[in-house]
């Protein structure tokens, strides 16, 4: 099986396990996007990925945490099947780390965007609980920066912690909820903490109730 078809096959596995229920509250338009969302669980960015349509999928690279995902088979399907970008973990969020190391790691991730690929990222920058959303590290601000035409668009990941809970290395059956919501973009005026309080205002008013 080659990774194309790999990467369809997982996509519908991912699905099925997590019992994905996928609300979009506006289509994006067709032009490159970075999706940002909470984060609670490693599911998070297979199962967001895989709930984004095949031809979305296809060009959507997501930002992952290098330790996790570079060792033996993780690293096989994070590289060869899911295209990920894989980063520190102090960078995962695009973090505020070493200054310089962020910026070089910034630099890098919209390099690797080129003129064709989406991203999805985790701003917080570490899994959380489940029911809070942390603030955002300064890195999404900054790639926005690096590529002021590409549309920004929250997501918010609702039980996915509670199929795979932290620790844990089998999925529990439970129906997980991914919302996209309108896209942004960031506001030339805009300081980076009103951006930042903005960006994660969008996510958290995703949260079903």
């Amino acid at each position: 099986m080659n990774d194309r078809l790999l990467a369809d096959a997982l996509a519908g596995v991912a699905r099925f396990v997590t019992g994905a229920q996928v609300t979009w509250i506006a289509a994006p338009a067709p032009q490159q996007t970075v999706f940002f969302a909470n984060h609670t669980s490693h599911l998070d960015f297979v199962t967001l990925w895989a709930s984004l349509p095949r031809r979305l999928r296809s060009r959507t690279r997501p930002v992952a945490a290098q330790d996790y995902w570079e060792h033996g088979m993780r690293r096989k399907l994070a590289v060869d099947v899911f295209n990920a970008i894989l980063v520190p973990r102090r960078e995962h969020g695009l973090a505020d780390a070493d200054p310089s190391v962020a910026v070089k790691t910034i630099e890098r991730i919209a390099r690797e965007m080129g003129d064709a690929y989406s991203l999805i990222i985790f701003p917080e920058g570490t899994r959380g609980d489940g029911n809070d959303v942390a603030h955002f590290k300064s890195g999404l601000y900054h790639l926005a920066q690096h590529k002021p035409g590409v549309q920004l668009v929250p997501a918010y990941i609702e039980n996915l912690n509670r199929i795979l809970p932290k620790g844990e290395f089998l999925p529990v059956p439970f129906i997980s909820r991914i919302t996209f919501g309108q896209p942004i973009f960031v506001d030339a005026a805009e300081s980076k903490n009103a951006f930042l309080d903005r960006a994660r205002g969008a996510v958290c008013g995703l949260k079903q109730r």
